[in-house]
C-alpha cells in the first residue's frame, strides 16, 4: 500500500487544523511545510516535528519523498500556486476552498480542469460534517425529491489570521466566495444539477467597521441573503449572519420535497462555547413526513478526538481519510476542480448580485468565467 506523504503549502490556522488531523490518519505522515511566517512555522513544527521546515513552494513540491501536498495558503494564492506546481511536478493535491478569487480567472481554471494529470481534491469539509453529510445521505428519500434547499448559518465574526488578510475582498474574494463557497457546493450537491441564476442582498452592518490596517478599513461582509435557481427547478437560499455567535446552533439545514423534510442542526466549534452552560450541544437530525405526521429527530454525536483536532465537527478527518485513499490509488477525488470552479462562480455571482441589485445568470465552465446578465 502506497504511504501519504505530504508536503504542506501555507499553515496558519486552518493549516495547524489539517495537521492534527493528518495526524489521526495511520498511514500518513508530513514530510515537508512551507510556511513564511514565522510564528506559524513554529507552531506547525511543533505539531509536526518529524517535518523538514523549507523555505520555498518549490522546496515542498520536489521534495522526493512528497507524493501529495495540501495547500492551506491564503485565498489569493490559491490558483497561483496550483499553476507553478502544474509546472514543476503534478503531484495529488488537496487545495482549500475558494479555488480562486480573481473573476477574471476562468480561463486559467478551465485550463487546470482539462489539464492536471494528477488527482485534485478541493476542500468543502462541510459535505463531511456528520450531521450534513447524514442529511445528504437521507435527502432524497426522506423529501421525495428535494424541491426547496435553505441553508442558515449564524455565527462569530472572521477570525484574526496572519496579516489580516482575511479582512479585504481583494484577498478572500468577498465573504460570499471565501466564506459561502462551502454552501454553494452543498446546495449544488443536493440539487444534482448545476445553478441558473442568483439573487443576492448582502454588506458590512457590524463587524470590522472600527478597524483600520495601514490606514484601510475592512470591506468584508458579514451578512447576506442569497436564492438559487437551478436547471432542475429546486430552490435554494442561503441565510448568512456573523454577528449571531451567541445562537446555540452555528448551521441550520432543511431540505424539503412532496413527502417529507429533513433538516440538521449543527453546533459551532465546541473551544466557542460557554462553559458556564455545560456541554455543548450534540448536533441532530430531524425527519418530518407529511403522512403519518410526527418528528423523527436523531442525535449524530461526533468522536471527541475528531472534535478536538479542529473546529469543523470532525469534517476535516473525513475529508483527509477520502483524500489519502485517492493517493493510494482506491478512489477518485469526490470534490473536482470543476466543482471548486462552481463553487466560486456561485459565490462571485452572489456579490455581483448584492452589488448591483441585479439577478445574475450563471453557464457552464467558459473562459473568462460566469456569464452575467
Amino acid at each position: 500500500m502506497t504511504p501519504v506523504r505530504y508536503g504542506i503549502i501555507g499553515c496558519g490556522m486552518m493549516g495547524q487544523e489539517h495537521l492534527r488531523n493528518i495526524a489521526l490518519i495511520p498511514e500518513a505522515r508530513v514530510v515537508a511545510i512551507f510556511e513564511p511566517d514565522a510564528d506559524m512555522r513554529a507552531a506547525a513544527g511543533a505539531l509536526a516535528p518529524g517535518a523538514r521546515l523549507v523555505d520555498s513552494l518549490e522546496a515542498v513540491v520536489t521534495d522526493g519523498q512528497v507524493n501529495c501536498l495540501l495547500i492551506a495558503s491564503p485565498n489569493h494564492l490559491h490558483l497561483d500556486q496550483m499553476e507553478q506546481i502544474a509546472a514543476l511536478r503534478p503531484l495529488p493535491v488537496l487545495v482549500e476552498k475558494p479555488l480562486f478569487t480573481d473573476p477574471g480567472a476562468g480561463a486559467r481554471v478551465a485550463a487546470l480542469v482539462a489539464s492536471y494529470p494528477a488527482p485534485v481534491w478541493v476542500a468543502m469539509e462541510y459535505r463531511y460534517m456528520p450531521p450534513v453529510a447524514h442529511l445528504i445521505a437521507q435527502a432524497q428519500a426522506a423529501t421525495g425529491g428535494v424541491r426547496m434547499l435553505t441553508i442558515r448559518e449564524h455565527r462569530f465574526p472572521f477570525l484574526e489570521k496572519v496579516g489580516d488578510w482575511n479582512r479585504f475582498n481583494r484577498n478572500t474574494g468577498g465573504t460570499l466566495v471565501e466564506k459561502c463557497c462551502h454552501f454553494f457546493d452543498l446546495m449544488r450537491l443536493v440539487a444534482g444539477a448545476d445553478p441558473v441564476r442568483v439573487m443576492a442582498s448582502g454588506g458590512q452592518a457590524v463587524n470590522h467597521l472600527d478597524e483600520a490596517y495601514d490606514g484601510a478599513v475592512p470591506d468584508i461582509w458579514d451578512n447576506a441573503y442569497v436564492i438559487v435557481d437551478f436547471a432542475n427547478g429546486l430552490r435554494a437560499m442561503l441565510e448568512l449572519c456573523m454577528f449571531a455567535e451567541g445562537a446555540r446552533y452555528q448551521e441550520e439545514i432543511s431540505a424539503v420535497g412532496p413527502v417529507g423534510k429533513i433538516e440538521c442542526l449543527v453546533p459551532g466549534p465546541g473551544r466557542f462555547w460557554p462553559a458556564h452552560l455545560g456541554a455543548p450541544p450534540v448536533p441532530r437530525v430531524i425527519v418530518s413526513p407529511r403522512d403519518p405526521k410526527g418528528p423523527h429527530e436523531l442525535e449524530v454525536p461526533v468522536d471527541p478526538a475528531l472534535l478536538a483536532a479542529g473546529d469543523h465537527n470532525g469534517s476535516t478527518f473525513y475529508q483527509h481519510r477520502g483524500f489519502a485513499d485517492v493517493v493510494m490509488g482506491l478512489r477518485a477525488p469526490e470534490v473536482s476542480l470543476l466543482d471548486g470552479w462552481w463553487a466560486v462562480a456561485m459565490g462571485m455571482a452572489a456579490q455581483t448580485s448584492a452589488r448591483t441589485g441585479q439577478s445574475v445568470a450563471l453557464s457552464a465552465l467558459p473562459e473568462a468565467g460566469p456569464a452575467r446578465q
